[in-house]
């Protein structure tokens, strides 16, 4: 009878967790940042990287791309109205410049190259209203997040260029309307510009999203309401995002609260949720991890009081509150005051003689300080651009490449958790334990014990780091 009541709780979690991830959810993300015609942006390929990261963590099959030129735009565009035909939840996330021309709103690509009104009308920025409804009229449940709301140098161009005639340019977006089962999203108000955020970082819009919309057992409306209390906090009341809302029911990203007294044959979902819960927590801090403001740091500290950056962000607060915000993003005391002027090349880092074994270990090290990246003792073009974002957070000279100054520096900081093991690792260890047992006479027992004793280059760290690699 035991096995019997074993076998139909199993088959009933089994059910649940089947029932969890039976809704389709489709999501576009763009994020437009390297205008050709106009300064770039610094952040919205961020921003997009960060919500498709998001997104994908709570079941969203994701269309999503960064700097996209209006034929990719497109693209990517066909393919999402394809995927979310009949959806049960789609969601459209742009970052980057839009513009509203005679109350009609419109997404620029990073090809635009606007002078007149009739440029935007014929083809060089893609009208929204259109791309709303022809990609996600069939979806039951339409979420749309628009962090557009930039200050367009475009509409200065358009406003010259017609000084015969009258022409309505707004700096922002327009009002937008939502149709049934639809929620429409603006960084701010109605004709109003948003802040694009800190360089290298996500704007204040799109960080509060990622720190509210996909929290497990949270309401969409709910969560909507705390990211309007976030931004305006965070600009001191200087934006306040806008929305307009037609939904019919509740709707929830990170599945729904479990109702009291709820039975424990469905806890598969339960843990299913709790997964998640670890990958909004990496996403909060990656939003929050290089921010000047200690409200920030201690936000995510009361959200996550034994979270896994709990020194890190214990740490960066000390070093905030001990100097200027303006002062280095350094997470350490002691540092070599010449780590921040003298360069890094390819010259300085070859001098550093770093082997494999420790080519994984300054990979290891940027995983746990929350600067994603593949574990393989290769230092590849993915690497170099972690390197160049940490470089950039503790106030070094951004190369992509060590010195020796940088290299100790790193060594000094302290790591939240250490990372699993990569693939890599394991592949390596057959071979160098072979190699360590001689004649072949070693048993598996004695194999182990060298390979955990020794402190070699390739030794894998055990621990609970999250190795969830986004390209951030």
């Amino acid at each position: 009878m035991r096995y019997f009541t074993l076998v139909v709780s199993l088959i009933c979690m089994a059910f649940a967790a089947t029932a969890a991830k039976a809704d389709r959810r489709v999501a576009f993300v763009v994020g437009n940042g390297a205008y050709k015609n106009v300064a770039a942006l610094p952040n919205p390929a961020i921003d997009a990287k960060a919500m498709a990261s998001a997104l994908r963590n709570v079941g969203f099959e994701v269309v999503e791309g960064t700097n996209l030129t209006r034929d990719k735009m497109t693209e990517r565009l066909l393919d999402f109205g394809k995927k979310a035909q009949n959806a049960d939840v789609a969601v459209f996330f742009y970052a980057g410049h839009g513009i509203a021309i005679s109350g009609t709103n419109y997404l620029l690509p990073i090809d635009a190259d606007i002078k007149s009104e009739m440029d935007v009308k014929l083809g060089a920025a893609i009208n929204i209203d259109l791309t709303l409804d022809q990609t996600m009229g069939d979806a039951k449940v339409k979420l749309v997040f628009l962090d557009a709301c930039r200050d367009n140098p475009f509409a200065a161009k358009i406003k010259s260029n017609s000084a015969t005639r009258s022409v309505s340019v707004q700096s922002g977006l327009a009002e937008m309307k939502s149709g049934e089962g639809t929620l429409i999203a603006f960084a701010t108000g109605p004709g109003q510009t948003a802040l694009d955020g800190q360089e290298g970082t996500n704007s204040p819009f799109t960080r509060a999203l990622l720190a509210n919309i996909t929290t497990p057992g949270i309401e969409i409306q709910q969560a909507m309401t705390k990211v309007r209390a976030q931004v305006n906090e965070e600009t001191n009341k200087g934006q306040l995002p806008w929305g307009h809302t037609n939904l019919i029911g509740s709707v929830y990203l990170n599945g729904a609260p479990a109702p009291a007294g709820a039975s424990a044959a469905p806890s598969a979902p339960a843990a299913v949720a709790a997964a998640s819960g670890t990958d909004v927590e990496l996403e909060f801090w990656r939003s929050i991890k290089d921010s000047n403001k200690p409200e920030e740091l201690n936000a995510y500290l009361t959200n996550y009081p034994n979270g896994q950056f709990k020194s890190l962000a214990l740490s960066r607060i000390a070093s905030l509150e001990n100097g200027p915000s303006t002062t280095t993003r350094n997470l350490t005391s002691g540092i070599d005051p010449a780590t921040f002027s003298e360069e890094a090349t390819q010259v300085t880092e070859d001098q550093i003689g770093l082997d494999k074994g420790q080519r994984r270990d300054v990979q290891r090290r940027l995983n746990g300080l929350g600067f994603d990246n593949t574990i393989t003792g290769k230092f590849d073009e993915q690497t170099r651009v972690v390197i160049t974002r940490w470089q950039a957070a503790r106030g070094y000279p951004k190369s992509g490449y060590l010195n020796r100054l940088q290299h100790k520096a790193l060594l000094t900081e302290i790591v939240a958790t250490t990372p699993a093991p990569s693939a890599s690792d394991d592949e390596e260890r057959p071979a160098r334990r072979r190699a360590s047992s001689g004649g072949g006479g070693g048993s598996a027992a004695p194999a182990h014990r060298s390979h955990s004793g020794g402190g070699g280059g390739g030794g894998g760290g055990g621990g609970g780091h999250n190795g969830n690699n986004t390209g951030q």
